[in-house]
């Protein structure tokens, strides 16, 4: 019976928070963007999501909120990358829990731009300055009742500054997860909720946020030193292909081939849709692995199939897409590492320390 209610308002919450986000968007047309960028090293090495993935790790709940749980209690966690050039981003995390009345995490994330130097209408330079987004987080999870289903929400304050410009606004993530005793773990997750409350200037608090749903599944096999994932992206957003904002007319598309109206026939035109419905159906889709080596010592390798077509380029394909990284734990002292390829000229390292208190 208590598994039947937890159901009950599993589907409740599931219902409230989408009617939120349906109206979501892709592309370049939001605000505070560094939230989508996996800022750990877990989740950069499975692809950018963990939002599935149940264990004692704090470095989880970046990902989904209601991975929190005691395990994590009093576990510190920093991850940095210097990512491209001189820009840097960060996350910082702790964890408490308040035993029968559920677990409490406060963290912080960074994105840094770097230095630069300004100049007026003239052309004469002026004052130098910073740009950096700061989002503090702080994020509750408690089971519901004895079941399985675990419940968590995160608050997030949001904070952008570019030289005198300001802006702040606030977020919310709420996620539910099933872990169940065959090694299953379920969980869907509703982003970025919020409201800008302070825009850049006087008509940019219309701008959304990076809202996005996202449901993952994860799997370890019995008697097998691996578990399995994948994480189905923008669930509410059907179209996920890049449109070249230079192409007016519409006769090109810079992320696979195209046959020209008046030469194609219609067997062509028939496998250019089927193909572009596929190619677009994959673009949600990040799959990967953990490979536990030993109770201390994992490997990470992952796959994100829209991060590859569209770092793509027609001179040469590479591995874009592709991310790995490994988890090592002694003690009370946890290091992390991953490496995402980009794209062919790009990459980008995260490095992760967690501590046991």
């Amino acid at each position: 019976m208590n598994v039947y209610i937890a159901l009950k308002k599993v589907l409740f919450f599931i219902s409230v928070f989408l009617c939120f986000n349906a109206f979501a968007q892709v592309g370049g047309t939001r605000a505070y963007r560094f939230l989508d960028i996996p800022m750990t090293a877990r989740s950069a090495a499975l692809g950018g999501n963990n939002m599935s993935i149940w264990g004692d790790d704090i470095n989880l709940i970046y990902s989904n909120p209601a991975l929190l749980n005691p395990t994590m209690t009093k576990q510190i966690a920093l991850n940095y990358s210097n990512y491209v050039s001189d820009l840097n981003f960060g996350y910082l995390a702790s964890a408490y829990s308040l035993k029968e009345h559920g677990t409490v995490a406060a963290s912080m994330q960074f994105f840094g731009y770097g230095k630069f130097t300004g100049y007026d209408e003239t052309g004469e330079k002026t004052n130098s300055f910073r740009a950096n987004d700061y989002s503090l987080n702080l994020t509750y999870a408690k089971p519901m009742g004895d079941s399985l289903f675990n419940i968590g929400i995160a608050l997030k304050t949001i904070i952008s500054q570019y030289d005198v410009y300001t802006s702040v606004g606030n977020a919310l993530d709420f996620g539910i997860t099933y872990h169940g005793r065959k090694n299953l773990v379920a969980s869907i997750l509703v982003k970025n909720v919020g409201y800008i409350w302070k825009g850049y200037t006087s008509n940019s608090k219309s701008e959304a946020l990076p809202r996005n749903v996202q449901l993952g599944l994860s799997y370890k096999i019995a008697k097998a030193p691996f578990r399995i994932f994948f994480v189905y992206d923008n669930l509410l957003t059907r179209n996920l292909k890049y449109i070249n904002p230079l192409d007016t007319i519409g006769s090109s598309n810079p992320f696979g081939s195209t046959t020209s109206k008046k030469d194609s026939t219609g067997w062509q035109k028939f496998k250019e849709r089927s193909g572009n419905r596929i190619d677009n159906f994959m673009r949600h889709f990040t799959f990967g692995t953990e490979i536990l080596l030993t109770k201390n010592f994992n490997l990470r390798v992952a796959y994100n199939y829209r991060r590859q077509r569209e770092m793509t380029i027609s001179e040469r394909r590479g591995v874009n897409g592709l991310s790995f990284g490994f988890g090592l734990r002694v003690k009370r002292f946890g290091f992390s590492y991953s490496f995402s390829k980009m794209a062919f000229a790009g990459n980008s390292s995260v490095f992760g320390v967690t501590l046991s208190l």
